[in-house]
């Protein structure tokens, strides 16, 4: 799979731009603030149906305009598949595939796979634990739509649990039958998103940790595991038991919405104790064993951005992740920096083809 063209209308920082890709490897060069990570987040905005870096559809319109759209021409499959986003102030988000639009946006989930590498990865270990469940969530996604699905229900339920609670103290009034039907609800799907986080987990901390032994040049004891309270009993028991807390605090306190993953290195939080060169590398090797889950379990190999990826990094880790790229099949890759000739430099070395686009 690769994307052909892009075209950008009022988006972000650009007026009106098309762009034609190389199916193996494109470069977007040029200084800061020009748009390059702009360019990639459009391409994200296809495949996911929201930008990576701003959800807020209304930040996403260029100044002084109401409106933007985002098109992109793909090939997959030896099809030709035209993706549309577009948005208009006062009015709902559209996502089109070959000119139908979608109903919900979760059934585009998956059917465009890509994985990005970029600065503001750092927030999976310095944000708090709604980021890292996100970054699980998102991967399972792309490759389990039944997951997708159970993950909606379940926060819808919550919303609804949650509303139920507050209702309760506003009109000084306690109904547990109503709280048992929820309860009841967020048990069998909360079980089954915990079953599914679980497996994947088991599945996912090898690649993670193989695709870590391939960056980094020390033989480092790094580890990912899955926090959830649900690993020490049965949710539907966790909320009748914290019943009496939740009507205090107001909201849902045990759940599958409090699941973490912690992050370490030599059997410490690598937020604390790990160097910057580890924090990278740790974030780098999560990002390229997200590409190979989902790569293992689609039948498309995802698209990789690369955003301003050689800037933050040192000559070695540079030299292994090209080497990566070199030696497997990766599809096709965005590569966004300030430097062109070090970019060209680093291209060639992997003798494909490629474009390079100064902005």
């Amino acid at each position: 799979m690769f994307l052909r063209h892009l075209s950008l209308v009022n988006y972000k920082n650009f007026d009106s731009k098309t762009l034609e890709f190389d199916p193996v490897i494109n470069c977007l060069v040029g200084d800061n603030g020009v748009g390059k990570t702009n360019i990639l987040d459009a391409i994200y905005h296809l495949c996911f149906g929201k930008s990576y870096f701003n959800p807020v559809s209304t930040q996403n319109i260029k100044h002084d305009t109401d409106f933007f759209v985002v098109e992109g021409e793909f090939e997959k499959e030896e099809r030709t598949e035209k993706i549309l986003c577009s948005f208009k102030k006062g009015t709902k988000k559209i996502i089109k595939r070959n000119g139908k639009a979608y109903e919900k946006f979760s059934e585009h989930i998956g059917f465009l796979p890509l994985v990005i590498i970029s600065p503001s990865d750092r927030d999976l270990i310095l944000e708090g634990s709604d980021t890292r469940r996100k970054f699980m969530d998102g991967v399972i996604s792309q490759s389990d739509k039944a997951y997708l699905q159970t993950l909606i229900k379940y926060n819808k339920v919550l919303v609804q649990r949650n509303s139920l609670l507050k209702y309760f103290v506003a009109n000084h009034t306690f109904d547990p039958n109503t709280l048992g039907i929820y309860n009841e609800q967020l048990h069998l799907l909360g079980t089954e998103i915990h079953k599914k986080r679980t497996a994947f987990i088991a599945s996912f901390v090898p690649i993670f940790q193989e695709q870590y032994a391939h960056i980094s040049d020390k033989n480092e004891e790094i580890m990912l595991s899955y926090d959830s309270q649900l690993s020490e009993g049965n949710l539907l028991k966790l909320l009748e038991n914290n019943i009496d807390k939740d009507r205090a605090l107001q909201y849902t306190s045990v759940g599958i919405h409090k699941d973490d993953l912690n992050f370490s290195i030599a059997g410490h939080p690598i937020k604390k104790f790990g160097s910057q060169g580890q924090q990278k590398s740790f974030l780098i090797a999560l990002k390229l064993a997200q590409f190979h889950f989902i790569k293992e379990l689609a039948s498309t190999t995802p698209i990789l951005l690369l955003d301003d990826i050689f800037d933050k990094l040192d000559e070695s880790r540079v030299s292994h992740i090209v080497g990566l790229v070199k030696n497997e099949n990766f599809g096709q890759i965005f590569i966004s920096d300030t430097h062109a000739e070090r970019t060209e430099n680093v291209v060639k070395t992997i003798h494909q083809s490629y474009k390079i686009f100064t902005l």
